[in-house]
Formats: C-alpha cells, structure tokens, sequence
C-alpha cells in the first residue's frame, strides 16, 4: 500500500542503478512508515520535460502515498531521507526536489481483488 513514485528530468541511468535506486526506495518507504515491505510500491520514471523555478535544469517530483495517516515528524525525516537519495543517486540539488505526501483511506486502495479497508 505504500508507494513513492519519482519522476525527474534527468536522463535515464543504466538499469543497475535505476535497479539499485527502486530497492533502496522501497526499503527506506518501508521503515519510514512501519508497513512491511512486501506492500511497498516504488516507480521512476526519467527523462520527463519539467520546470522548477523558471528552468530546465534538473528538477524531481516525488509522490508519497499510503494508507493511514502521517505524522509531521514522519514527513519532515521522508523529506530529508528521499532529497538526500535523490539528490545522491541522480545529481539533483534538494532545492529542485519537490515531494508530496498523500494519506489514503483503506477503502481507496485496491489491491488483490479487494480494498483494504
């Protein structure tokens, strides 16, 4: 139910790295939220014409989305822990990184035929 969806318009890394990006996205999703990993969904998409700021340098969108609810103090470290990944693994300045968190109710999130709510 988790999930973190990235999208930035740098180009493409090789597959390993876009590979070894997902999983330590997924890892840290899961320990930020308490929800195993097994329900974690993490997506990248590169390449994508964006603006930040009035420019075209290097710019990231993240989405954080999950059912339940966040805490202030648990947005603040996602924020620090994600702009510190991405600005690590692809080049991007955290000022060029915009993220926004989002609580689904069980009932919203389908998966399996069923909601989880």
């Amino acid at each position: 139910m988790p999930l973190i969806t990235v999208q930035t318009s740098v180009p493409t890394p090789d597959r390993a790295d876009t590979e070894a990006l997902l999983k330590t996205l997924s890892a840290s999703l899961a320990k930020h939220v308490g929800k195993p990993e097994a329900y974690v969904m993490a997506a990248f998409e590169s390449d994508i014409a964006m603006t930040f700021a009035g420019t075209l340098d290097p710019a990231c969108y993240i989405e954080i989305k999950s059912v339940g609810s966040f805490t202030a103090a648990q947005t603040t470290a996602m924020s620090q822990d994600f702009c510190e990944t991405i600005s690590e693994a692809l080049g991007i300045p955290g000022n060029r990184i915009y993220i926004e968190f989002a609580e689904a109710k069980g009932y919203l999130w389908g998966w399996n035929g069923g909601t989880f709510g």
